[in-house]
Parts: structure tokens; sequence; C-alpha cells
């Protein structure tokens, strides 16, 4: 249509917001295709673009979404900044016309003006969401009511602890939830096993319950969580108990164990060197051993990298703070090892 309105917006989006997608939802509404140019930034925020852009995806389908790989980093009024940056981005856009470009800030003068198109400014004071990325950065948490769950779940930092019965989990989940005041995921698998088992036993199918309610209210700590959920276990157990009691395993639970490669950002394994707490509902000291085995070696299998914790709880505590620190969620796990080998 050659008398089609065809909007644009941009921006680094570390992260998205309300105020951003106040941006993006006026222009659906008052063009005909809306395109959003969105930068790489990693002098801003470790979070990968492939990551916010797919945010744009999932969010506004119908929208172009455009990544901006190499943009200028400058910021400012300069005439050679503002030169840079309209440079950039009709270079980008390699022809493609722009009839109403879209902004909350002073640089929408500049640049609609570049791309001849209608200086659209949306909530500029930011009355309608006061709020800006760099508080989000700052602290996600107290700002949470500005992200799409979608976005806030995945600032959250997932801590899994692995290990064999009564290796310490469930513990320190639980303390470190109060030393970040945050959330801890307790093992659903126990609570399920308390309700539905039959002389210490389950099914194949019952395992593929637990493994599923797991996930679930895993999802729901997420949205809640601050910067980090500390989970105990997860379907990699359910797995290593599927194979210890019945030699086989059922699809859907080797299908969700197979997600558990990507869906965690640190592992820790808690070493069996604490006194085994011998109740009714545990199989024994022996057991444990050979289960912690099977812990470590399937770990090992899919290549999912891990920290091994031993020692009192106030040492292991200290030990998940300490990797936590060097350890950002979208880092490259290998430079945590570089840093400690130095």
């Amino acid at each position: 249509m050659s008398n089609a309105t065809i909007g644009l917006t941009l921006g680094k989006y570390a992260p998205l917001h309300h105020g951003h997608q106040l941006l993006i939802e006026a222009g659906l509404a008052e063009t005909d295709e809306m395109l959003v140019m969105i930068y790489d930034a990693p002098e801003t925020t470790d979070i990968p673009l492939g990551v916010r852009s797919g945010w744009l995806r999932s969010l506004y389908p119908s929208v172009k979404v455009i990544e901006a790989w190499d943009g200028p980093t400058a910021v400012g009024y300069t005439p050679e900044v503002m030169r840079a940056h309209e440079e950039y981005i009709c270079r980008i856009l390699d022809g493609q016309r722009i009839t109403h470009f879209y902004s909350s800030e002073e640089y929408g003068e500049h640049v609609s003006s570049a791309l001849g198109a209608v200086d659209r400014r949306v909530d500029q004071e930011r009355k309608r969401f006061p709020v800006s990325a760099t508080q989000i950065r700052n602290d996600a948490y107290a700002y949470r009511s500005f992200l799409d769950p979608l976005v806030y779940r995945d600032l959250i930092t997932n801590v899994v602890f692995v290990g064999a019965p009564c290796s310490g989990k469930s513990t320190l989940a639980e303390h470190l939830a109060g030393l970040y005041q945050t959330e801890w995921m307790p093992e659903y698998g126990r609570e399920y096993w308390e309700t539905h088992q039959v002389q210490r036993r389950l099914s194949p199918q019952q395992l593929v319950e637990i493994a599923e309610g797991h996930l679930e209210r895993e999802e729901v700590l997420l949205a809640k969580a601050n910067q980090y959920l500390f989970t105990d276990t997860n379907a990699l157990t359910t797995l290593t108990f599927a194979r210890y009691y019945h030699g086989t395993l059922l699809p859907r639970l080797a299908e969700l164990a197979d997600r558990v490669a990507l869906r965690y950002d640190i592992a820790f394994l808690c070493d069996i060197d604490i006194p085994y707490d011998d109740t009714w509902d545990r199989s024994g000291e022996v057991n444990r051993r050979a289960f912690q085995r099977q812990v470590k070696g399937d770990l090992n299998q899919r290549r999912i990298p891990f920290v091994v914790l031993r020692g009192s709880l106030e040492e292991r505590a200290a030990q998940v703070q300490g990797t936590l620190r060097r350890l950002g969620k979208y880092r490259n796990p290998l430079d945590l090892a570089k840093g400690e080998a130095e």
C-alpha cells in the first residue's frame, strides 16, 4: 500500500518495561505497520540481544523487529553524535519508508526529521509510567510492577541444588532465601511422596507427575523472587529415582529431564560429607552414596556445569554467595572457572 503508514521506535530495552510498551502499542494503534529497532548495547547490559528481541517478538508478533548489532554507543546532542545515529538508522532501514517515529525523548526531533517522519512523542514526562530502565537494572524487584511477567522471569537467576537424599539441599536453599530475602522452591517430590506413597514406592507415572508439579510451582515462584530463586532439586533427581526403583523411565520424564540443561543458571552439587539422617523414609547410607554417584554422572553426561559444595551450612552458604557474586545470569560460566584459577 503506497499510502500505508509505517511507525518506528527504537531502544536498548534493557530491560523492556511498560514505558517502552506504551510507545510500541501507540504505534500499533496508529499505523498500518510497526517496526522496532533494538540495539545490542553490551556496555549497558549483560542480557543478550536475542533474549531482549525475543520479548518483543513474543509480546508483539505483528511487529517487525530489527536487531541492531553494531549501532553507535555515544549519547548526547552534539552535531556529531546526532549525525552518527541518524546515518546508522537510515543505513539499517535500507530505504524503508517511515511515516511516524515514536519516542519519549528529545532525540525524537532530530531522528524524525532525518527520516522525514512525524515526530510522535508519547508520555515524554513519564506520567503514565514513572520509571527508567536504569532504575530497573538497579533493583528489578522494587520496580517489577512495571515489567511484563515474561520479562521479569528472565531477570531472575534460578539456582538449583542437586544431590543424593540427605545432602543438605533443603536446609541450604531455605537458608539462602532468608539471606537474600527471596523465595525458595522446596522439593515437591517429598510432599507428593508423603501423600501418595504405597509401601514407600511411587509408580512411574507418579514420578512424571512430580516432575511436572515441581516445574509448575517453580514458575510461580520465579514471578515472586527477588533476584534469585533457590530451587531444591529438579527433574534429574526424579529421573534418578525412576531408574533406581523401576530400572526405566517414561518418555515424558526423560523429556522433562532434558530441559534441565538449559533451565537453570547455576547448579550446585551438595556433597554427602554431612552425617546421614537415617529416618524411616530414607533407604540408607549405602544407597545415598550410590545415588550421589548417579546424580554426578548424569550432570557430567549432560555437560551441565556445577559447583560442588562441602562443609557446614555456613561454609556452603559462603561458597554459594561467592559464586553468585562472580557469576551473573547471562555471563559465561567459564569466566568463573578462570577467576578461580587466577
